[in-house]
């Protein structure tokens, strides 16, 4: 039986903010993080190459994503790929000129990164941080003060998107926001979040990659669940579908409403150690939008 909701609350807010080292994804590791003493118009698109270059950014969603995302990108689109993920950011977390008010290393910004690997796409997956553990977030959260919160987001969307985009210059990456699923505790907080990144991609070109449908179930995109019925895909792979007796797989385990890593969070963050099918529907879903937009810029 899962415990109750506030229980659920204290337990993913240590989650999120007990921990801020990153872990490496396949690539190489970023460093150990340190304390550091609009309008937007749709810029020019270089034509990506063949195999695209992809850049994954994010919180603890994206720290366990990592490897799976990436032997994705590999498998299916023969992507180069790189991955930064910090546990317990948000969005201004990744802006230059935060300094000592960031969980993230200047060398590991959105834009410095940009600057370094010329990617094609940058993909940003932020659940949206809302209990205020990030310095740079001011103290604003969501329960305190929703229309501020959504406000500050929707800025730091524009200023991480501006930077990107001019540190991309003539070989601008498109960005793609990942769309975070169900949230139990406060789902109009989600669904208001994802509908920041919509209205940022109509003004810039950029997209998203709904991987949050990928574990909503079917006519029912905000309504949490703990598991759903077992695809094909996870049928046919047994260590996917977590209860084949009921035709089911598990997306969260009981302690954790949040993550998607069915391995328990340890105290120093990590890419998911065991197979987990939450993580891999996401995951599968970011390379198919990718893979759909890749040819459409090469020939454009």
């Amino acid at each position: 039986m899962r415990k109750p909701w506030l229980v659920g609350v204290l337990l993913a807010g240590v989650l999120l903010g007990a921990c801020t080292d990153p872990a490496s994804g396949p690539e190489v590791a970023p460093p150990t993080p340190s304390v550091p003493t609009a309008t937007h118009r749709q810029a020019p698109v270089a034509p990506v190459k063949s195999a695209p270059g992809v850049l994954y950014l994010g919180d603890s969603l994206a720290m366990e994503s990592q490897r799976v995302l990436g032997r994705e990108l590999r498998g299916t689109l023969g992507a180069t790929y790189t991955s930064a993920p910090y546990s317990g950011t948000t969005l201004c977390d990744y802006l230059e000129g935060t300094g000592a008010r960031s969980l993230v290393p200047d060398g590991d910004k959105a834009a410095a990164l940009v600057r370094a690997l010329h990617p094609d796409f940058v993909v940003l997956q932020f659940w949206g941080n809302a209990w205020g553990y990030t310095p740079c977030m001011d103290g604003i959260t969501y329960d305190a003060d929703r229309q501020t919160y959504l406000r500050r987001y929707a800025s730091d969307i524009g200023r991480l998107t501006a930077q990107i985009a001019a540190a991309g210059g003539a070989q601008r990456p498109t960005i793609v926001w990942v769309l975070q699923g169900p949230d139990p505790i406060t789902p109009e907080r989600v669904r208001a979040v994802n509908a920041l990144y919509g209205t940022s991609v109509r003004s810039t070109g950029d997209i998203v990659a709904d991987a949050g449908k990928a574990v909503s179930p079917a006519g029912a995109r905000y309504r949490w669940t703990q598991y759903l019925p077992c695809t094909a895909y996870e049928r046919a792979h047994p260590d996917y579908c977590t209860q084949p007796g009921n035709g089911r797989t598990t997306l969260h385990r009981d302690d954790d409403y949040l993550h998607f890593c069915l391995a328990p969070t340890t105290s120093t963050p990590r890419p998911c150690p065991v197979r987990s099918p939450g993580i891999l529907r996401m995951a599968r879903e970011i390379t198919r939008v990718i893979g759909a937009r890749a040819p459409s810029r090469s020939a454009g």
